[in-house]
């Protein structure tokens, strides 16, 4: 008989479990039968010979799984220095004496975050002493609560608190050559690809599963929005998802019940089993300290501890690593050793524990003492565990393999004591790709076969396949779709209005003679549509800053003001550009800049008149929903008022740019800071009601996939059936080259040739016959690309441009400018003939067509940006 109520602050209680309840368990235990909730709760509470024998077992367990990992009677420890990066936190831990406020830290002399040489002096040092861990420790999200940490942030230049660990992560690599150990708190999947590349390893505490602790008012974690259980789970598994080796455990004593414990312990092994991404479990005890809300709390007792350290063993096996902190237990280290801990985390030989500052670290040479009188040798691992070391990719990032291996020890993935640390450059210069391997595969897979049916990594790479198959209960593993292609073909030939989502798909991913069909079919459509006019306009991209914070993670034109290649145009030289390129044949200029701080939201509004009062004959096509819902917020308009006003102000049509993929599972990855799918549609249907008329986009070809770019068009589709506005539809392939989310190693690099082709045709069927025009991209594609892409549904070729920074900042090798007899060239490679259109797709004015042949090929003069 067990009970779930009773707490697992003190000494078990009378009403505890039975004697018969904990031999039975114990039995369970000792002959290696899994145990559930019940049992572990039972165990929990052994005490005296009862909790003996549940150590011994423990131990035993323990014992097997270090002979198997090569280092039997080994227990290890980081050699580290801590750094408390900052104290703020928007979290409101009843416990907690690590986080003060700013009015604090002002007092004693200290910044919001430490500065980057404080941490480095701290690094620096360590390093000296043969330290090899930064264990860098800061609050959940300080800017969220306090304005002060925004405006520090702000003041050097960081997005927000996860760059600046970033970037100080970087430092470190190079400057000291320790590596970080980052708990930055709640990380987000988007979170964990930014730092996976700049530390072997993070963690965060689970603490507990027990919701109520964090839902009822006077709980250790109320008013703490990190502190939600299901928020902390989903952190863990995301850590997992990422390949991510990562540092987790519970935090005993704060008023769990012995089941709550338990069912905390059964979720971290669910998701140790699920993603084999978990590299160690802390168990730490409760200790209550002054001048907090639960300084009446009583200490989690010793025996506690040793109980959850043994439990935990037999729950997660013996290839757990499990670690005590030792400053925390009054030097009775023979008992934990005892209960089956094989590691004692970070001790620093220079820095104190800055979450628990009154307890010392013990001295190494007393731990190793310690640990050398119950039998076993001390020895140092670094932050990242042996295991995560010698399994190499995907647990660590390329980038950081260097610094790892200069500190490792090949054979057995611990740390080399006397290794170097000293700093090493973080990010090598790229590679050319060459050839290796297999090559000959895509014509051998027919005449030889592959080499084996399955990867040699096949049982870790993949996570847990018995977890997996758990998980995958019947109806949420997803079904294949085998849409026969012809038939599909044959729906899209007859009516493409009547193509169903799972035909769109299989022709998404059409190739071979199956995708030249599907060309051929979506060009017959188009030639019914729009005829053989290969359509162009004679433009100028004018993008007026280049200043941004918003943090685009595709985005290689975005600069903080500070930054080498930042610039922003005065009026005048907006106004200048406008008039140069009207006398050049223009008939538009498309204007978009960055999200700059300084910019007033009525800036916008400055821009169209300065255009309009030089060149009242120029359409200004211009400002991204982006920008709109910017302006919009900086003048307390509404989106509708906002629009009304830029097109009084001289406003004729806006981009439909900011789009990328209309699927906010794929637009969190790429960008931080961009509106959600429902605000740019929201935007977009506005401008429409009001008479502004706008293009369409897709950029595809990073994280996305096919079913993202199917939806995108979908949802394309019906804003038009709905408004009408869409003018056309641009396909922009990612361009990856210098784009940050590519350099992160997240992105793939751009579309293949299949995707363009393919991605063209299906535009030019799903869109049909609601949206006739579909543009392609000369600069991200080049002439024969584009060319191709005629060939493929498209009839528009877009501008001359006579600009262009974006994506020549992203890495695009297709030059700023094209000539009409450019454009006509590329249209005659595409057997087409080429016409000149507005904007709006209407006659150009024989003025500016005759204008425009006068001037061909003479690029405008480029005015200098301002200093």
């Amino acid at each position: 008989m067990t009970t779930s109520a009773t707490s697992g602050t003190g000494p078990a209680d009378p009403a505890g479990p039975t004697e018969n309840s904990l031999r039975r368990a114990l039995k369970r235990a000792r002959d290696g039968v899994a145990l559930d909730v019940s049992e572990a709760a039972v165990l929990l509470q052994a005490r005296g010979e009862h909790l003996d024998a549940l150590t011994a077992s423990a131990a035993r367990v323990r014992d097997a799984g270090l002979e198997a990992a090569g280092r039997p009677g080994v227990i290890t420890y980081s050699k580290s220095v801590f750094v408390p990066l900052t104290r703020l936190c928007r979290d409101k831990c009843h416990y907690c004496t690590f986080v003060t406020v700013p009015g604090k830290l002002r007092r004693a002399g200290h910044g919001m975050f430490m500065s980057p040489d404080e941490v480095l002096d701290i690094a620096r040092k360590g390093a000296a002493l043969g330290c090899k861990e930064a264990l860098i420790t800061l609050g959940d999200k300080p800017e969220d609560r306090w304005p002060e940490a925004r405006e520090w942030l702000d003041a050097h230049g960081y997005d927000d608190t996860i760059a600046y660990v970033r970037a100080i992560s970087v430092r470190i690599l190079e400057e000291t050559g320790l590596l970080p150990h980052l708990n930055p708190g709640v990380l987000s999947w988007t979170d964990f690809q930014r730092l996976k590349p700049v530390a072997p390893s993070m963690g965060m505490m689970l603490e507990t599963t027990a919701t109520r602790l964090w839902s009822e008012p006077g709980g250790p974690h109320h008013g703490s929005p990190d502190k939600e259980p299901a928020v902390r789970l989903r952190v863990l598994e995301d850590a997992g998802r990422s390949s991510v080796p990562f540092t987790s455990g519970l935090l005993i004593g704060i008023g769990e019940t012995y089941e709550e414990r338990a069912e905390s312990l059964f979720a971290l092994r669910k998701v140790s089993r699920s993603y084999h991404g978990i590299q160690e479990l802390i168990i730490q005890n409760f200790r209550a300290k002054p001048d907090t809300a639960m300084r009446g709390m009583p200490d989690a007792e010793l025996d506690e501890l040793v109980a959850t350290v043994a439990v935990a063993r037999h729950i997660m096996g013996p290839s757990a690593c499990l670690q005590a902190p030792p400053n925390l237990v009054d030097a009775e280290y023979e008992r934990l050793i005892g209960a089956g801990i094989d590691d004692w985390g970070g001790v620093s030989p220079l820095t104190i524990d800055h979450v628990n500052p009154e307890r010392p670290w013990p001295q190494i040479e007393e731990l190793a003492a310690k640990s050398r009188a119950v039998g076993f040798e001390l020895r140092e691992r670094l932050c990242v565990y042996p295991e995560f070391v010698r399994r190499g990719e995907p647990w660590l990032d390329p980038r950081l393999r260097p610094h790892v291996a200069a500190l490792a020890d090949p054979a057995t993935g611990l740390a080399l004591p006397d290794a170097p640390v000293v700093g090493r450059p973080w990010q090598e210069p790229d590679e050319a790709f060459t050839a290796s391997g297999r090559t000959d595969l895509h014509t051998a897979i027919d005449t030889e076969g592959r080499t084996s049916d399955r990867r040699e990594d096949f049982d870790e790479v993949y996570g847990d396949w018995a977890a997996l198959r758990e998980a995958a209960a019947p109806g949420m593993a997803p079904e294949r779709i085998d849409t026969d292609v012809r038939a599909a073909l044959a729906t899209a030939a007859d009516d493409p209005t009547r193509l169903t989502d799972d035909e769109a798909l299989a022709l998404l991913h059409a190739d071979g003679p199956a995708l030249d069909a599907l060309c051929e079919v979506a060009d017959d459509v188009r030639k019914s549509a729009v005829g053989d006019d290969v359509t162009y306009i004679v433009t100028r991209n004018i993008n007026f800053t280049n200043v941004c914070y918003t943090g685009c993670r595709f985005c290689a034109f975005a600069q903080r003001r500070t930054d080498a290649d930042a610039y922003t145009l005065s009026l005048d030289q907006v106004a200048d550009r406008a008039e140069q390129a009207w006398e050049v044949g223009a008939v538009e200029v498309c204007m978009q800049g960055g999200i700059h701080p300084d910019l007033p939201g009525t800036a916008y509004f400055d821009i169209a008149r300065a255009v309009k009062a030089r060149v009242p004959g120029m359409h200004v096509h211009a400002f991204s929903p982006m920008e709109v819902v910017n302006g919009a917020t900086r003048t307390g308009m509404s989106i509708r008022e906002w629009l009304g006003a830029a097109k009084e102000a001289g406003l004729d049509s806006v981009p439909g740019t900011a789009a990328e993929i209309l699927d906010d599972e794929v637009r969190w990855i790429l960008t931080k800071g961009k509106l959600p799918a429902a605000t740019w549609i929201e935007v977009i249907e506005t401008a429409h009601e009001l008479g502004l008329r706008s293009s369409s986009t897709m950029m595809y070809g990073h994280v996305d996939q096919p079913r993202h770019w199917l939806g995108h068009l979908r949802t394309l589709a019906g804003i038009q059936q709905r408004t009408g506005g869409f003018t056309e539809f641009v396909t922009l392939p990612f361009i990856h080259t210098n784009a940050p989310v590519y350099l992160a190693g997240i992105a793939r690099p751009g579309p293949t040739v299949r995707d363009n082709r393919a991605v063209t045709a299906m535009a030019r069927l799903l869109l049909h016959p609601h949206i006739p025009n579909i543009q392609t991209s000369w600069v991200k594609l080049g002439t024969e690309g584009a060319a191709e892409m005629l060939r493929s549904g498209a009839n528009d070729l877009g501008g001359t441009l006579m600009e262009e920074t974006i994506s020549r900042m992203a890495g695009s090798s297709y030059g700023s400018y094209k000539s009409v007899k450019d454009l006509i060239a590329v249209a005659d490679a595409a057997g087409r003939p080429a016409k000149p259109r507005t904007t709006l797709y209407g006659p150009v004015p024989e003025e500016r067509q005759r204008a425009a042949r006068d001037s061909d090929g003479h690029l405008p003069q480029l005015l200098p940006v301002l200093d």
